[in-house]
């Protein structure tokens, strides 16, 4: 009975801890080393909602990738054919690379033409603080 006592007692010890403990996921604990993408992109005039649609429907299938992240888009307040995406990906030669080369990638940047005036101009950051 004694040692049943000490038995209960060291798993329910445990089981604390463990709970007590803040969960992390891998993506959490590396995103201080992930990659940052920012894109910015002009549309058409009067094409900027078409534009955000186009974005949305592509981004769904870039959701399910490898290695994505997040991907937050912006529109300029001012001016709505202003659009900017920030993505993180946890494998830049994987967003050059393979990414780049999906068919969503290659079927959006065939129709871009009927509502962007061009290629986005595309930047890579890297994280060097994180501020909370």
């Amino acid at each position: 009975m004694k040692h049943l006592a000490s038995f209960l007692f060291v798993i329910s010890t445990a089981v604390l801890l463990i709970a007590w403990l803040p969960a992390k996921s891998g993506k959490e604990t590396n995103r201080d080393k992930n990659t940052i993408v920012m894109l910015k992109f002009k549309a058409q005039p009067e094409k900027g909602a078409q534009t955000v649609t186009e974005l949305t429907q592509l981004i769904e299938n870039v959701k399910e990738e490898p290695n994505f992240v997040s991907i937050k888009m912006h529109i300029d307040p001012n001016d709505d054919t202003n659009i900017m995406l920030y993505e993180e990906w946890e494998d830049v030669n994987y967003y050059n690379g393979e990414h780049m080369n999906t068919d969503h990638i290659k079927a959006f940047m065939g129709n871009s033409r009927n509502f962007l005036t061009g290629p986005p101009d595309i930047t890579f950051w890297k994280v060097e603080k994180v501020f909370q």
